[in-house]
């Protein structure tokens, strides 16, 4: 009964020992959960190919043969141990295509994806040798449906010459850690349990069963609490916005990141964000440029690379840490390039056209230049503010388009003077590469107009993180641009939405500095800088997690014989699913760390756009409901962390919206009844004007309002009881316009503070409420009116039963 390879005869003396577990302590999968060997079973088995595509079933299959044969075996021995074979009796064969016959084809497939995928844990090596040179007895006891004899195949397999006093398997003995198997070992090896150690991950099995025999726990987590939710969002995000292949065989990169967390405990939560999730997403970034770069390369070719910043700061420096000073800083954002690029009045039409908001002064900072009839339209507007839209249409009439022309060719020698500075041997390099956070390539755009104008030949070849692949086909022919999360990786729709939501990532990313707006030979010119020197600090944290993950990774992968970039394809997916959990999913302690950021405008203001605003989506969900208010635009800059302000639930749904995997009915307002509302003018006359009820697909009511200017409404009265005698009043919200439609999508809604309401009849308690008779009403102000009309939106979720 007893498991003793080493064959030693059983001990009389009284010793100590160290016990390891095997999976997941002393041996490590380089898949992202263990059930990754159930899908690369799938795949040696060869069911892949007479079953394509149905890796899943497959091993949703597995796990249910595993937990009937467990569940048999309790019934039939009082134990719930069991062996591979046992489990796979219980398989569908011929769902799969299989006969019966093929049990064992099957347990071989599997053992050679265990074979193929587990790696022996350094740090566990260097403490089970140390131990065994101490002089203490060493060995393994595994809960595992592998018995000894295979159980010693994979660990040699994994770690030559391995040799050990003992090995138990919990499938050769009928009972597990949690039962009774320490016990047998204790007795069976002749330990002292309370000099002795057992190492483990499991914290049942593990840690409380070795306590539960007087054995010293040393417990191994194979990741904190908050990074195994983390994996846990993502793998759900993969499945989600990733589908169509593996979603467990990851080359090691998940193994990869929990190893190089271990490695770094102890620092603060921005670093051990740069650490475990920015820095693995910028890690196979790097990968991925490296590669662009040696494909563009080859004879007669001299190749350059450039970073660009702001967003290419982080980028930079990590190229910087492991490839040397091989690559350059290139301080060009897309204003200086368009107006450089400038050959008629049309890029700058372009360009001011997505400007929110833009003063004279900042007009003259950017152009040089202020005509007297731009001056005129500037001081035609409040405050002498206008926006970008209203300029851009009114500027043809407003200055020369020769002047813009010849101030463009100046700004174009100074940027053209700034490469050939910043990037050595410019004027002989045949192909220079642009590595950027990226999206449309507009920054690529320009610089070949640039060049075009100039007569340069360099050809031009984007490299960027993310890409909306459909803006380059009017690429130049010669020229090119790659995503590494493209749209062959995620869907259109899922690109456009991570990059709605990218604001979060460029401020982390980018540089101390302030955009660049001009150059003076070798020198940037560049913006104010009106980001507060806090989250200066924060994102260089930040960053500085993210460079220590780059600078081991390499390392830690070859110590367990991890190849997480080995697969473009697999490890983009994997960095798409990373940084879509960050961006779409993040947790409570990032948005604590991350929903104060600020995102600057530039083009010389001080202006900071809110990156989080709980209460602007509460208000759009209210106002507009939850369809409009997840195509909100920007500000708040961040609209997945202003979702996830409000709780998990609605983030994950905006994320099911903005993936195209939710139809719209489903939460989409479906009318109700009416109800008769109270409108009282301010003379004492009093109408009753019928209104809908609306009910939500979170099982929310709304009723919204239109008063107009004309009608002197000074009050409402919402008769709740009527609809909702008691619940939870989430707010009342106003739109306005000078027409109906325009007031209803309107965007820009303001809440009514909570003390200005009026409850009769009704009792109150914060948001709770409950009428006290049947003709309690809500009455709500009417504020002073500026346009034709005003739409009062209730939003409340109901309590208790409905009247009909």
């Amino acid at each position: 009964m007893m498991i003793a390879t080493a064959g030693l005869a059983p001990r009389t003396k009284i010793v100590s020992a160290w016990s390891f577990d095997v999976f997941d302590t002393f041996l490590l999968r380089a898949c992202t959960t263990p059930d990754g060997v159930f899908e690369r079973t799938y795949e040696l088995s060869g069911i892949s190919r007479t079953c394509p595509n149905v890796s899943a079933s497959f091993v949703q299959h597995r796990i249910q043969a595993e937990s009937r044969a467990r569940r048999t075996a309790k019934e039939k021995r009082g134990g719930s141990e069991v062996h591979i074979a046992e489990i796979y009796s219980y398989f569908p064969f011929k769902l799969f295509g299989l006969e019966r016959g093929d049990l064992n084809d099957l347990v071989e497939s599997e053992f050679a994806a265990e074979l193929e995928l587990c790696r022996a844990n350094p740090d566990m090596i260097r403490q089970y040798l140390d131990m065994n040179r101490a002089g203490h007895r060493v060995g393994f006891i595994s809960d595992t449906y592998w018995d000894s004899d295979r159980l010693a195949r994979l660990l040699r397999a994994c770690r030559p010459g391995l040799a050990w006093d003992f090995l138990y398997a919990s499938c050769d003995h009928g009972n597990s850690k949690s039962e009774t198997l320490f016990a047998t070992y204790l007795s069976e090896q002749g330990i002292d349990a309370s000099s002795s150690f057992h190492v483990g991950d499991n914290e049942k099995a593990d840690i409380k069963g070795a306590k539960r025999h007087g054995i010293c726990p040393r417990y191994y987590p194979q990741a904190t609490a908050q990074l195994a939710s983390r994996f846990q969002r993502e793998t759900a995000l993969f499945e989600l916005l990733c589908a169509g292949g593996p979603s467990r065989l990851d080359h090691g990169a998940r193994t990869l990141r929990r190893m190089v967390a271990a490695r770094s405990a102890g620092k603060s939560p921005a670093f051990h964000l740069g650490l475990t999730v920015l820095g693995p997403v910028m890690a196979a970034c790097d990968a991925f440029i490296a590669r662009r770069c040696e494909e563009i390369s080859g004879p007669g070719r001299k190749v350059a690379l450039g970073f660009l910043g702001r967003d290419g700061f982080l980028p930079h420096r990590i190229w910087q840490d492991l490839h040397g000073m091989s690559s350059a800083y290139l301080e060009i954002n897309r204003r200086v390039s368009l107006i450089a690029s400038a050959d008629t009045m049309q890029p700058l039409v372009d360009l001011l056209s997505k400007v929110l908001k833009i003063d004279a002064p900042t007009f003259h900072d950017m152009m040089k230049v202020l005509p007297p009839r731009v001056a005129n339209f500037f001081a035609g507007f409040p405050g002498g503010i206008a926006t970008g839209e209203a300029l851009a249409e009114a500027l043809p009439e407003l200055i020369d388009p020769a002047e813009i022309v010849e101030l463009a060719a100046g700004l174009r020698a100074r940027l053209l003077a700034y490469l050939r500075h910043a990037i050595p041997g410019f004027d002989d390099c045949t192909d220079l590469v642009l590595a950027d956070l990226g999206y449309s390539g507009s920054v690529q755009k320009a610089l070949r107009r640039v060049f075009d104008m100039e007569g340069i030949k360099i050809r031009l070849h984007g490299a960027y993180l993310m890409s909306l692949d459909d803006a380059f086909d009017d690429l130049a022919e010669e020229d090119g641009a790659e995503g590494f999360i493209s749209d062959l990786v995620v869907t259109p729709h899922v690109k456009r939405m991570l990059i709605r939501n990218v604001a979060v990532l460029e401020q982390i990313c980018c540089s101390a500095d302030g955009s660049v707006r001009d150059y003076d030979g070798d020198r940037v010119l560049r913006e104010i800088n009106p980001r507060p020197a806090c989250q200066i600090a924060l994102a260089g944290e930040i960053q500085a997690g993210a460079l220590a993950f780059a600078a081991s990774a390499e390392d830690v992968a070859l110590d367990f014989g991890l190849t997480p970039y080995a697969a473009p394809q697999i490890a983009a997916r994997w960095c798409a699913a990373t940084l879509a959990r960050l961006l779409l999913l993040p947790d409570d302690d990032e948005l604590a760390l991350l929903g104060a950021l600020k995102h600057d405008v530039n083009l010389g203001t001080h202006a900071l756009a809110p990156m989080v605003d709980g209460d602007f989506i509460r208000r759009q969900i209210t106002a507009r409901g939850l369809s409009a208010a997840r195509t909100s635009a920007a500000p708040p800059m961040w609209l997945a962390g202003s979702f996830a302000h409000l709780s998990p639930s609605h983030a994950y749904l905006y994320t099911l919206f903005g993936a195209n995997r939710l139809p719209a009915d489903v939460f989409e307002e479906s009318p109700g009844g009416p109800v008769q509302v109270g409108l009282f003018r301010a003379s004492g006359e009093a109408t009753l004007e019928k209104a809908t009820v609306h009910r939500t697909g979170l099982g929310e009511l709304r009723v919204r309002i239109p008063v107009s200017r004309a009608m002197s409404i000074a009050m409402i009265a919402l008769p709740l009881p009527k609809f909702a005698a008691e619940g939870l009043l989430h707010g009342v919200t106003i739109q306005t316009a000078d027409d109906v439609r325009d007031a209803a999508e309107s965007q820009d809604v303001t809440g009514i503070a909570a003390e200005s309401l009026i409850y009769a009849g009704i009792q109150r308690n914060g948001d709770h409420y409950r009428a006290e008779t049947e003709d309690g009403c809500l009455l709500i102000p009417i504020a002073p009116m500026t346009q034709d009309i005003a739409i009062y939106s209730v939003a409340i979720t109901p309590l208790g039963a409905c009247p009909k």
